[in-house]
């Protein structure tokens, strides 16, 4: 977070004495007026840092507002001049001062915590007092706000720095920029719904470690009048190994949706019918298509490794060679994780302009880099960077807050989709859908970024209409991406 703290230091450096902790405060107090307004009490836990200044300073105005207001300061020795500062307003305003960890009485759901325990400088887990104040915001009814971020997240990377040790919030504002954790990895669970004040003072974008993947709409590729189906593409699925032939159908059935002009299906299951009853408009061909040279897979988008077990393994370097845009999952990622000698094609494959895609989830990620999952996780940014670079290819690494990665360019992590997509099947239709986007003229980033936002916005439509957390199932899942392609 250097980029931040410079930021702050050159805002408040031009600014008189604590203008800018008062404005953080002025904010926090907006917010949380406009979130809760008939909140009975209001409780903050401050912190021994500028983050405390912030959450006190919240205090005093939201005071003023005739709220009710208790803060637990741990100490007021040490304080930050412009958080002494803020401490000294709070007092005149009448807040009352506890150094309890704890609010003096339970709070209930019609109440309000405000979480102002760390900011962005928390690098290890909170231990002792603010330990136990991050214990009371997340066992109390009251709904919390979190300051700039759930205290005890880390900033950067999304993890949690101690187990159990960071709050949940309900709502986090960030103050002067986001912080890539909001949105990634453990973050969306702990931040809540995320808002940002920049606080007269915005950010120079050119030193963002990464974006955020909020709006796709001009990507959608046009859909002309005199255009023909195949003026959309053709698209080759190449999986289903024995077993698992319904992966491979998946992804087709989503490069449908997604509007690829021809969608040819080459299951490693020769057991496997030749058509798809529900779904006639899809073409099989025999696994003998792959080494034809006649087959025109030069100016297709293949879809490799859904379902494809070991059997994808020997067509990988066929694919690679001859395949104009290459879409790489599951198995097909497996096979390239084991055997080196893939990677050098994929190296010789960038090299003559022909670009590539792959879609891992960590484990799978974590096998391309040679390392744990945990590590994988521990900073997704990187590892999904890290990938690109490897193996000279966009990369989409899945989960929550998938990121995307292509080498030279600044990743984005995706801020749409939700827990539902954790069921069987949906990657599988994730590779499918964003192939067949990609197929329709897209460049590999363009269709990446296209395919997994709208991936998520379905899921996300889907969960609207639901009164609780559910499971979405893949079938159920194209059907949203067909609508969502239609605009409904």
């Amino acid at each position: 977070m250097a980029a931040t703290r410079d930021h702050e230091g050159a805002a408040a450096g031009g600014l008189p004495a604590h203008t800018l902790m008062q404005r953080a405060g002025a904010s926090v107090a907006r917010l949380a007026l406009a979130l809760a307004p008939h909140a009975h009490r209001i409780w903050v836990a401050a912190g021994p840092g500028n983050n405390g200044g912030d959450g006190l300073e919240a205090a005093a105005w939201l005071r003023d507002a005739g709220k009710a207001v208790t803060v637990g300061l741990a100490s007021a020795e040490g304080l930050p001049a412009d958080a002494s500062a803020a401490l000294a307003r709070a007092r005149a305003a009448g807040v009352s001062i506890v150094g309890s960890a704890a609010p003096p009485d339970p709070l209930g759901p019609d109440d309000l915590a405000i979480d102002a325990l760390f900011g962005i400088g928390l690098k290890r887990a909170p231990t002792g007092w603010p330990l136990e104040a991050v214990a009371q915001l997340n066992g109390g009814a009251a709904p919390v706000l979190a300051i700039d971020l759930p205290s005890g997240l880390d900033a950067e990377r999304g993890t949690v720095l101690g187990a159990g040790a960071a709050v949940r919030a309900r709502w986090t504002l960030s103050l002067l920029t986001l912080k890539p954790g909001l949105f990634t990895a453990a973050g969306r669970d702990h931040a809540g719904d995320v808002w940002l004040d920049e606080l007269g003072a915005p950010a120079d974008a050119a030193k963002a470690v990464a974006g955020l993947l909020v709006d796709t709409q001009a990507l959608w590729p046009a859909r002309r009048h005199e255009q023909h189906k195949g003026s959309f593409g053709d698209l080759w699925v190449v999986g289903g190994a024995p077993g698992m032939a319904g992966a491979a159908l998946l992804a087709a059935r989503a490069a449908l949706a997604a509007g690829a002009g021809r969608v040819h299906v080459v299951p490693l299951d020769m057991q496997q019918p030749t058509v798809d009853l529900v779904h006639p408009e899809l073409m099989y061909r025999p696994l003998a298509a792959l080494r034809d040279t006649r087959t025109p897979l030069e100016d297709a988008t293949v879809v490799c490794g859904c379902g494809g077990a070991d059997a994808v393994r020997e067509h990988l370097p066929g694919l690679i060679a001859r395949a104009g845009r290459l879409l790489l999952d599951a198995d097909a990622l497996n096979a390239v994780a084991a055997d080196a000698a893939l990677t050098r094609l994929l190296a010789l494959r960038a090299g003559r302009g022909r670009p590539t895609l792959l879609t891992p989830h960590p484990l799978e990620a974590a096998r391309l880099l040679g390392i744990d999952t945990a590590t994988v996780q521990a900073d997704r940014l990187a590892a999904a960077c890290r990938l690109a670079d490897r193996q000279h290819a966009t990369v989409v690494l899945k989960g929550s807050g998938s990121v995307i990665a292509a080498p030279g360019t600044l990743p984005l992590i995706n801020a749409s989709g939700n827990a539902s997509l954790a069921t069987a099947g949906t990657g599988d239709v994730l590779a499918g859908w964003t192939g067949g986007l990609w197929a329709q003229g897209l460049t590999a980033w363009e269709a990446a970024t296209l395919g997994t936002h709208g991936h998520g916005l379905a899921a996300d439509a889907w969960q609207a209409r639901r009164s609780r957390a559910a499971p979405l199932e893949a079938s159920a899942l194209i059907t949203r991406l067909s609508q969502l392609r239609a605009g409904g």
